[in-house]
């Protein structure tokens, strides 16, 4: 921990590799500083492909709290990530929470990266970085659902900031880069949230998809008749879905149709749940 940070502040890590050993991907190396911590990881779909559950045990992020991950997939390892719990960012007197992941995807590599929602309260400063490197080969799945005030108790978002800064790059060229921020001044106009109070990204690339398949999502919101808005881009290399209402319900329930859509459509599995959500 640096010297200037505060030491009521939380400065964590969390690093781990993934390797294929005998036929069963398996966590290689961890290394955990408090708040993080990794569950036992499960193995529901048979040894190929790991669930691994990372774990924030403080609850929740305040002003000034900063989290570090760096997460190597070697060649051919499996490995599908998600959250037991929503996370929490908490009002700020000043100080950002921040988040930062890196991630590398050796070649023939997957990784499926499904974390719970987070709940932005008013009045929090939040940055969250994601950067992965992708090998030929590889492919990576991941969403965000982010909730703006806990609308519940009646809260909107009316002070702070939020931003979320993704980038995808193969070989030096990048895939996909994504920034995203919502000043709370703009989180009731028609240039951001129009008043909603939940955003979400769903993003796959590693692979081409289809014209008719990007028809195929669009059609699966149709089904769910779910509230909210949606966005189906095919990208140059996959494709990117987002979300915007007012429930977490709904963009869980159309993100995880799609999951499963492309899981089977496009990396050969048939839909697992994980346990941590059942």
């Amino acid at each position: 921990m640096s010297s200037s940070v505060p030491s009521h502040y939380w400065q964590g890590r969390l690093e781990l590799s993934f390797a294929k050993i005998h036929d069963k991907t398996q966590i290689t190396r961890q290394y955990a500083e408090a708040p993080w911590k990794v569950q036992r990881p499960f193995y529901p779909e048979g040894g190929e492909i790991c669930h691994c559950v990372p774990l924030h045990t403080a609850g929740g992020m305040v002003g000034g709290d900063r989290l570090v991950a760096d997460w190597h997939l070697q060649p051919k390892t499996q490995v599908l990530m998600t959250t037991p719990a929503a996370g929490k960012i908490y009002r700020s007197t000043g100080a950002i929470s921040q988040q930062a992941i890196a991630i590398r995807l050796e070649a023939g590599s997957c990784l499926e990266w499904l974390p719970q929602e987070t709940i932005i309260f008013d009045g929090a400063l939040y940055r969250q970085d994601l950067r992965l490197e992708l090998a030929p080969g590889a492919c990576w799945l991941g969403w965000e659902v982010t909730r703006f005030g806990r609308s519940a108790r009646g809260e909107k978002f009316l002070q702070g900031h939020w931003r979320s800064h993704t980038e995808v790059w193969r070989q030096g060229v990048p895939l996909w880069i994504d920034r995203q921020q919502l000043p709370a001044s703009l989180s009731q106009t028609p240039g951001g949230l129009a008043g909603c109070s939940v955003a979400g990204t769903l993003v796959f690339i590693g692979q081409s998809v289809e014209t008719q398949a990007i028809r195929q999502i669009r059609d699966l919101w149709g089904l769910l008749d779910c509230p909210g808005t949606i966005g189906v881009t095919r990208l140059l290399d996959g494709s990117l879905c987002r979300y915007r209402g007012d429930s977490t319900q709904a963009a869980r329930r159309w993100f995880t149709a799609v999951w499963q859509f492309l899981r089977s459509s496009y990396l050969g599995r048939t839909a697992c749940l994980p346990r941590v959500w059942l």
